[in-house]
C-alpha cells in the first residue's frame, strides 16, 4: 500500500479494495484453471509458478504461492454442505484470541450462524434440495455470507475501514443471492413455505444491519480522511 505525502500509509477507501480483492479472485481463478489444466503433468508446479508469473527457478517459492492461494480460496469456498464449524485452535497471540472473541460476542455474527444452521436443516431433510443447483447455491451463499462477514469484522479499532466496508458488501451479496435461490425454490414448489419464513426470519436482519454497519463504517472513514 502507497504513503502519503507524510509518510503515512494511504488509507483505501471501499472501492480501492475492491479492486484489490477483484484481483486476487481474477488469480484464485487463474490459479485454479491452471491447476486443473496440468493436474497430472509431471512439471505441474513449474509451468503454473510460470504462467502466474512466479519466480519459477525457485521450487519454494512456487510452493509458497500456491499454498497462499490455496488459503486464500479457502476463504470462498467454505462447506456448502456441513456449516456446522468446527471449534479452531487458537494460538498463542492475545490479539488472535481478541479477534475471535469479538466474532464470539458479535450478534450479527451469530444471526449468520444461525443461518447456516437453518439452511442445513432445511436441505438435510430433502433429498431434492441436496442434489439441486438451486439448494447448493442456497448453502454456499449462506457460508460465504458468514465467512465475509468474518473477514469483516475479526478487526480492532485500527483495521482497514476500506476493507471492513468491501468485505461487508460481499457479505451482503452472499445474503442476496442466497435469498434470491430461496425465493426460485419457492417458486418451484421445492422449498415449503415454513421452511422459507424459518429462513427469512433470519436473513432479512442479517441484511438490515449488513446496511447499517456499511453506513456506519463509512461514516468513519470520512471522519477519519478528514472530509
Amino acid at each position: 500500500m502507497p504513503d502519503d505525502d507524510w509518510g503515512f500509509p494511504e488509507l483505501w477507501d471501499e472501492y480501492q479494495w475492491e479492486r484489490f480483492l477483484q484481483e486476487q479472485d481474477q488469480k484464485t481463478d487463474r490459479y485454479f484453471s491452471l491447476f486443473e489444466k496440468y493436474a497430472e503433468h509431471p512439471d505441474r508446479d513449474e509451468i503454473i509458478a510460470r504462467e502466474m508469473g512466479w519466480n519459477s527457478g525457485m521450487h519454494e517459492d512456487a510452493d509458497e504461492a500456491t499454498t497462499d492461494c490455496w488459503a486464500e480460496a479457502a476463504d470462498d469456498f467454505e462447506s456448502s454442505a456441513d456449516d456446522e464449524l468446527d471449534d479452531e485452535e487458537l494460538s498463542d497471540d492475545p490479539e488472535d484470541e481478541s479477534a475471535f472473541s469479538a466474532l464470539e460476542n458479535s450478534e450479527i455474527y451469530l444471526q449468520s450462524m444461525e443461518l447456516n444452521r437453518r439452511v442445513y436443516q432445511i436441505i438435510e431433510k430433502s433429498e431434492s434440495l441436496r442434489n439441486h443447483p438451486l439448494g447448493i447455491e442456497l448453502a454456499t451463499r449462506a457460508s460465504i455470507c458468514s465467512a465475509k462477514m468474518a473477514a469483516a469484522l475479526c478487526g480492532d479499532d485500527f483495521s482497514e475501514m476500506g476493507m471492513t466496508i468491501a468485505y461487508l458488501k460481499r457479505s451482503l451479496k452472499a445474503a442476496n443471492d442466497c435469498l434470491s435461490a430461496a425465493a426460485k425454490l419457492h417458486e418451484s414448489g421445492l422449498l415449503l413455505m415454513s421452511d422459507n419464513s424459518a429462513f427469512t426470519d433470519v436473513l432479512f436482519p442479517i441484511r438490515e444491519r449488513l446496511v447499517d454497519l456499511m453506513g456506519e463504517y463509512r461514516a468513519e472513514l470520512r471522519r477519519r480522511r478528514g472530509e
